[in-house]
């Protein structure tokens, strides 16, 4: 068997591509080393889409920025995943803060972002009467939105798989190599023949790149730190916050998340270690002494949940998204912030590289573009929910008490593809409320154990050894 495309990968990138190009023809494959697709960096990212005028026009994150923030729609209407334009404000706490200001808005408008306006002290205390009153003014960006980037994921792996994608998980990449006018991309489980190569491994990019001899740049992780709001906040803000960028970062945010929770940060910190997701207090003093610089009302006391992410940042901070000197090998690289935002149009741009490159694209005629609609069992009305819980006895059940996600939307999480606590926490919400699973953890994995037929001492929370209980050894040890 050859396939005409094998993606390394699956991050929202790599999820992203492999939809695209079920769309004609192919034969493709996604392999990844995770037990899950967006259990890297995506599971951990902001989970912003950018208003379109961050990134200069110059720069390929700056022309692919506002081209993926208007597909985003479509997106969402066909996959159903939670996503909300909610707008963002930049604000200027000082008159030296005004250029960087202006400078964003005319770039902006240069690239035809829509509906950027400067507002005032007293207009934005009329909109957001909770921010601080050390205002000057800010840039308003109604095209600014926020989406559930794991659920996203699924969702475009989903949606890929029912339109012939074929997935490999748990399967690092160990070689790559020319053979016969093809690529063989050698794995943990197989060696697979494959005419086109997409490299969108995210912070491995550049050792997947070296595997096949065109390894000319290197990933620099940057860390970034976040910390999640207790709900009673809900509503504190309505928009998202920005201070004025600084040349690394977009600086300390504060983020209403698409489930109504707010989240701070992140930080911005250089790293050379590709595993390092702790958090830290130093990271904590930080994001919080900065986030009350503009809303007073947040306190450290408020946090419910700290995680980390690891951004790919390569040399010059832009995308890397091309052919390579080895034929058929593409490499998309560096995909940091705005990469969440710039994805569908990353999607697309891959889909006309390799047409370049002799891949042809004949539109397939069975082509699913939606996904059957959901409404979580919590948003319901109460006369609905009553309904379901008569006709199935599993939606009678609660699985998660803070999120109220029932035992039948937890079981319809596994059939999707759940195999570790943390597949079911970012499809359903299990987990995600204040008590953080000290009530669902253990409901969980029963369930889990029960539907795969697994002892529960293999139920981990992220795949590998993340495990949560094990058998007790001999000598007394557990």
């Amino acid at each position: 068997m050859v396939y005409d495309v094998t993606i390394i990968g699956g991050g929202v990138i790599g999820c992203a591509i492999a939809r695209e190009l079920t769309r004609y023809r192919l034969r493709v494959l996604l392999i990844d080393k995770e037990c899950e697709v967006g259990f890297g960096t995506s599971k951990s990212n902001s989970g912003i889409i950018h208003a379109g005028h961050h990134s200069s026009p110059e720069t390929l994150k700056g022309r692919l920025e506002w081209e993926g923030n208007r597909r985003w729609e479509r997106l969402h209407d066909d996959l159903g995943f939670g996503f909300k334009r909610v707008g963002e404000l930049m604000l200027a706490l000082g008159e030296d803060q005004l250029p960087t200001l202006e400078k964003l808005l005319a770039q902006g408008r240069e690239k035809g972002v829509t509906g950027l306006e400067m507002w005032g002290r007293e207009r934005i205390r009329a909109e957001e009467p909770n921010l601080t009153e050390d205002l000057v003014a800010a840039l308003h960006a109604p095209t600014a939105g926020v989406v559930n980037p794991y659920e996203a994921c699924f969702a475009l792996e989903h949606s890929a798989r029912l339109n012939g994608l074929e997935v490999s998980l748990s399967d690092p990449v160990h070689a790559i190599a020319p053979a016969d006018g093809v690529l063989e991309v050698t794995s943990r489980r197989r060696t697979v023949a494959s005419r086109f190569v997409v490299n969108a491994a995210g912070l491995h990019a550049d050792r997947i790149a070296a595997m096949a001899g065109v390894g000319d740049f290197a990933i620099h992780p940057r860390k970034g730190e976040e910390y999640m709001l207790d709900k009673r906040l809900q509503g504190l803000v309505g928009r998202i916050i920005f201070p004025c960028p600084s040349p690394t970062s977009k600086g300390v945010l504060v983020i209403p998340t698409y489930d109504g929770t707010l989240m701070v940060g992140p930080t911005a910190t250089d790293t050379e270690d590709r595993d390092d997701l702790s958090t830290t207090a130093a990271g904590a003093a930080e994001v919080f002494s900065k986030v009350r610089r503009h809303v007073p009302g947040i306190d450290e006391g408020d946090c419910i949940a700290a995680f980390a992410g690891l951004r790919a940042v390569v040399e010059g901070e832009d995308f890397i998204i091309g052919a390579s000197p080895l034929e058929g090998f593409i490499n998309v690289a560096g995909i940091q912030s705005p990469g969440l935002t710039a994805a569908p149009a990353i999607a697309a741009m891959v889909a006309d590289i390799l047409a370049d490159q002799g891949l042809e694209l004949t539109p397939d005629d069975a082509f699913q573009a939606a996904l059957p609609k959901r409404t979580p069992f919590a948003a319901l009305s109460l006369a609905e929910q009553i309904r379901l819980s008569r006709e199935d006895r599993h939606y009678g059940r609660i699985g998660c008490r803070c999120e109220n996600v029932t035992e039948r939307e937890i079981l319809d999480a596994i059939t999707a593809g759940a195999r570790t606590l943390d597949g079911i926490k970012f499809r359903t919400r299990a987990g995600m409320g204040r008590c953080q699973g000290g009530f669902c953890t253990w409901r969980c994995m029963e369930i889990l154990s029960r539907q795969l037929e697994v002892p529960i001492t293999s139920i981990t929370k992220r795949g590998g050894d993340s495990w949560i209980v094990r058998e007790r050894e001999r000598g007394g040890g557990t």
